[in-house]
């Protein structure tokens, strides 16, 4: 007959199994800013510290920014809309419907 803690912990790990909470693990307690009623935390008439993680965080979001900005202004038009456009005058040029736009001098 097996030993009654091994059969209480098979059923404690099967129940467990399906519960619906699971285990809490961290490292302490959970940290808690109770409200000032001030914008960020700042009183009138303090000056605001700024954190070593906010300069940097400004400079690489706003070079990003202008970064990704100027790289969709420059983006080829790979629209299939100009495609055809382009490919359609190109074959109406080579039949002879269409005038060259550019005439070789």
């Amino acid at each position: 007959m097996p030993a009654p803690t091994i059969l209480r912990a098979g059923a404690l790990a099967s129940r467990r199994a399906f519960s619906t909470s699971r285990a809490v693990r961290s490292g302490g307690a959970p940290h808690y800013d109770p409200p000032s009623g001030w914008l960020f935390g700042v009183r009138p008439g303090e000056e605001y510290k700024r954190e070593g993680w906010e300069i940097p965080f400004f400079y690489g979001f706003c070079g990003s920014f202008a970064v990704a900005t100027i790289a969709y202004a420059f983006k080829p038009d790979t629209s299939i809309q100009t495609w055809a456009l382009e490919e359609a005058r190109r074959r109406l040029e080579a039949e002879g419907i269409l005038e060259d736009p550019h005439p070789e001098k």
